[in-house]
C-alpha cells in the first residue's frame, strides 16, 4: 500500500469534512469540502483507499498546494 498527501488545489476555507481517518473511500469519494467564492469544491480520495489523517478542521483556511490530508491506496 502507498501512502499519499492530498493537496488543495486552490485557495479556500475548509466548509466541511466529509471523511476522518480510518474512512474507507472509493475512488472519487470526498475526502473534505472547500469553499471558495461562494463555491464548493470537492476534494476527492485518488483512488479506493483509507484515510490515514485529515490535517485541517471544518473552517481552517488553505493555500493551493497545502497538504490537506494522507490517503492510502489499496
Amino acid at each position: 500500500m502507498a501512502a499519499k498527501d492530498i493537496k488543495s488545489e486552490i485557495n479556500g476555507r475548509v466548509w466541511k469534512v466529509e471523511a476522518a481517518a480510518g474512512a474507507a473511500l472509493d475512488e472519487d469519494d470526498p475526502i473534505l469540502i472547500l469553499e471558495s467564492m461562494k463555491m464548493e469544491i470537492p476534494v476527492p480520495a485518488p483512488a479506493d483507499g483509507r484515510v490515514i489523517e485529515v490535517l485541517v478542521g471544518e473552517g481552517d483556511e488553505v493555500k493551493e498546494g497545502q497538504v490537506v490530508a494522507k490517503f492510502e491506496t489499496d
